[in-house]
């Protein structure tokens, strides 16, 4: 996708960043009959069918390939089709289908929380030609790792914020997960996403930003998580986008190297750095002032914060990607002392 200007990508909680993207399509909105269908389902109903659509609860998780892991295979067919209608927003929705199933699985979310967000996710995503089935084919994970050889084909450009590396990861980690599901087709698709980032305030990192080596997941991920917390007061009154790709980024480094994978991760370090460095550097001169988010105790491992959502308030998916990658890191540093002072600010993103 060519470069064609600069505009503010923002959704509905979020100031993104500074982007230079096409203009995205509109999210697909589901018939009326749908979205009526949907608020008037009981408790009960809505629990066996988020049951189902997770993947059947906590032994799924460890399962890698659990046929009705639906969630997994909505954002698979996404981030495959991203491609073909806009790479950048469109792969933000498939992202998002798959992050809010590992929100859910790995912070063992309660069934009230599980089905709105399986609620959300049909009425805003899952019938949409993003999410439609491809054609039956041999699956061939072997494949899977063309993905992370497109990524590291990267180099170490910043690419919009790293997102060639966060849809990389979520996309390796849900094949890995449904083998099943893993058809050139749709890896072709992921590849071909991957590929269409393009460089984004590419400057030189500055030689004080040093991560640890992302295999170590305890130290990467309190590195990641203290310049997360200075970003968030470093942007108040600017919007939390900055903050939330410090966590989504540095997340999926260190979830690649968890995986195995510490080539691939390493080979973005250096545009990792950058982003560090970018964000050191606080708000340009002509950046838009955006409203903060109220104090609030509610978080997305809340039901209540699910259920307090209006129906289209997902934007582009950020509501998910950001608390998956928050309380992953927050689980690998371990540090009682980091947990406590981000949580006392952690309603700036949420």
């Amino acid at each position: 996708m060519p470069v064609t200007g600069v505009f503010v990508v923002s959704d509905s909680q979020h100031l993104i960043l500074d982007l230079r993207v096409k203009p995205t399509s509109g999210d697909m909105d589901t018939n009326l009959n749908r979205r009526e269908f949907a608020k008037r389902t009981s408790t009960t109903a809505s629990g066996l069918l988020a049951g189902a659509l997770f993947g059947g609860g906590e032994s799924a998780g460890q399962d890698r390939d659990v046929p009705d892991q639906r969630l997994l295979l909505l954002g698979l067919n996404a981030l495959a089709r991203a491609h073909e209608l806009n790479y950048f927003t469109d792969g933000h929705r498939g992202a998002a289908i798959v992050a809010a199933r590992l929100l859910a699985v790995d912070n063992h979310l309660d069934e009230r929380a599980r089905s709105r967000i399986v609620q959300l996710i049909d009425l805003n995503w899952a019938s949409s030609p993003l999410c439609k089935p491809f054609p039956n084919a041999k699956p061939d994970p072997e494949q899977i790792d063309r993905i992370g050889i497109a990524l590291a084909q990267g180099g170490e450009t910043l690419r919009q914020v790293g997102h060639n590396a966060i849809f990389a990861m979520l996309a390796i980690k849900a094949f890995r997960m449904m083998p099943s599901v893993a058809t050139p087709q749709r890896i072709d698709g992921v590849c071909t996403m991957i590929r269409s980032f393009t460089p984004w305030r590419d400057i030189d990192p500055d030689p004080t930003v040093n991560p640890p080596p992302f295999v170590d997941a305890k130290a990467a991920s309190r590195f990641i998580l203290r310049e997360a917390d200075a970003a968030i007061d470093r942007f108040i009154g600017f919007g939390q986008g900055f903050a939330g790709h410090m966590l989504t980024f540095g997340q999926a480094l260190v979830e690649l190297a968890a995986m195995g994978h510490v080539k691939w991760a390493e080979s973005c370090r250096t545009a990792f750095r950058k982003y560090v460095t970018v964000t050191r550097l606080g708000p340009e001169p002509n950046s838009k002032r955006r409203p903060d988010h109220k104090p609030n105790k509610l978080r997305p491992i809340d039901a209540a914060y699910w259920e307090r959502r209006g129906d289209k308030t997902l934007g582009i998916g950020h509501v998910f990607k950001y608390p998956y990658s928050y309380y992953d890191l927050l689980r690998r540093a371990d540090d009682p002392k980091l947990r406590r002072a981000l949580e006392q600010k952690a309603y700036h993103l949420f």
